[in-house]
């Protein structure tokens, strides 16, 4: 989920992937990445399959309904009682199921895997304008319903194919970032519907002021680095008001006319780095240029402009706040979506904490509100207590949950980071440990094969944990079958 995109969500997706399209929050693998991994050995399996799917769930009247696209993967599937992996797709396009560490879950528990996209993202619309109008069925909730539903059809279709009425196979749900969260959310909705979660990095609290997150960034840059960068932070703020025209040129970033939009940029820019398990590519060439009495805007300039946009892949178009305002219908375009539920749902609104900011104090709640105002239009404003109240936060009164973070993601504030009865969380603990470290490895993108953790640098660190999700999946699998026996 800037959620820097829940940025996510976000998002699940080629994973890094939510979380991707990219909605400046969270900030989800731009489609220009995406698009080089598209090797098939990135993925599991990339055949397009479809479901008909009910648009509005809360009314009784309403029965339009709407194509939504999902996947399966059966090469590890024990039949006929084996148990399915649904990995849930967050906010963005969802091209396929990635080749990450549920191949390895898959494999040891001879899993079927199923994905359902998520409503209004990729090839999943119902509607050919994403007007204002048209994204009232945009949320979270109904996205949980969609889910429910998707559950019982495949498993009924599933019955059908193999001769088993009434059968029902032991369902285990995964996500990354917002989609963490609705796995969470599933199992705490819908209990009967699936033996356990994975919630990786799961953002189920919803925060108005996101000031941690700029905190975690501070934490995860290292002194050295921080300086460096609050320093530019500062050099940028006293550019922009003399020669603004100037400094958006230097970034390559001249499309972005508002102050805010151009400042969010420069601060994701450095997010990436530490949310996704990347921290030397930043800081080392900053310390560096620093120590040498060098240009530190030029050399952050360069940075954005050789890493964020050009190795990354992000689209400076997707700050544009004109950008966010177009209706158009666009598989690989998330960017609306994810901030109209922002401004709806979770806010997380990265603003700068009051003092020791990384980044820029002009990027705070009134710019933010501004944003969703003019995108939007007016009555659009984020029901973040009606969002805890009805999911619970970081109290959420679940059960078999798993909860799983990086130690270097600004992210894993808005998470469960205590464990509770029933509900262990881990907190995996490394340089390079970012968003979703226990399904991607190291970095966390480019995705890792197999969620390929040698990377990492404490590889241990992330098979610890791994190994205690096994242990807690194989016992709830267990109970859930009620055979008592081992899955493994």
């Amino acid at each position: 989920m800037r959620l820097s995109k829940p940025v996510f969500m976000f998002v699940s997706l080629l994973f890094i992937v939510a979380l991707s399209g990219f909605a400046h929050g969270f900030v989800m693998t731009p489609r220009t990445l995406l698009d080089r991994l598209s090797e098939s050995s990135y993925y599991l399996t990339t055949r397009e399959l479809w479901f008909d799917q009910t648009l509005d769930h809360y009314s009784p009247y309403d029965h339009r309904q709407f194509k939504q696209r999902y996947y399966e993967f059966l090469d590890y599937f024990q039949v006929p009682d084996g148990p399915i992996f649904l990995k849930i797709c967050g906010e963005s396009s969802c091209s396929g199921i990635s080749n990450d560490y549920i191949s390895v879950l898959a494999k040891k528990f001879g899993a079927a895997v199923v994905s359902l996209e998520h409503r209004y993202y990729g090839k999943s619309s119902p509607f050919k304008s994403h007007s204002t109008g048209n994204l009232k069925y945009l949320s979270s909730k109904q996205a949980l319903f969609d889910l429910a539903a998707f559950r019982q059809w495949y498993q009924e279709s599933l019955n059908l194919k193999q001769n088993r009425p009434g059968a029902d196979n032991s369902w285990f749900v995964f996500g990354i970032s917002y989609s963490g969260a609705l796995s969470a959310w599933f199992r705490h909705k819908f209990p009967h519907l699936t033996c356990g979660s994975l919630a990786s990095s799961a953002v189920v609290l919803a925060v108005y002021n996101y000031t941690e997150f700029d905190k975690q960034v501070g934490e995860s840059a290292g002194p050295e680095c921080k300086a460096v960068l609050q320093e530019i932070t500062e050099l940028v703020d006293r550019s922009l008001e003399s020669n603004g025209k100037e400094l958006r040129k230097q970034f390559g970033a001249t499309e972005l006319e508002i102050d805010g939009d151009f400042l969010y940029f420069l601060a994701d820019a450095a997010v990436v780095a530490f949310q996704y398990g990347n921290p030397d590519v930043l800081c080392t060439p900053l310390v560096e240029a620093k120590k040498a009495g060098e240009n530190l805007v030029a050399a952050y300039a360069k940075y954005v402009k050789d890493y964020y946009v050009g190795t990354f892949g992000v689209i400076v178009e997707t700050y544009n706040q004109n950008h966010l305002k177009n209706t158009t219908v666009s598989e690989n375009d998330s960017d609306r979506l994810w901030w109209f539920q922002v401004c709806t749902e979770v806010a997380y609104f990265q603003v700068a904490p009051s003092n020791d900011s990384i980044r820029s104090s002009k990027v705070d709640t009134k710019y933010h509100l501004d944003l969703c105002k003019n995108v939007f239009g007016e009555g659009i404003y984020p029901e973040v207590d009606v969002t805890n109240t009805y999911y619970g936060g970081t109290k959420i009164a679940g059960s078999k949950i798993v909860f799983t973070n990086g130690s270097q993601d600004p992210w894993r504030h808005a998470s469960k980071q205590t464990s509770s009865p029933d509900m262990p969380s881990y907190i995996i603990t490394c340089h390079n440990c970012g968003h979703g470290t226990d399904m991607r490895g190291c970095p966390q993108s480019p995705l890792r094969i197999e969620g390929n953790a040698q990377n990492c640098s404490s590889p241990d660190a992330v098979n610890k944990v791994r190994q205690k999700m096994i242990e807690h999946m194989d016992l709830w699998l267990s109970e859930c079958k009620g055979t008592g026996r081992s899955y493994m």
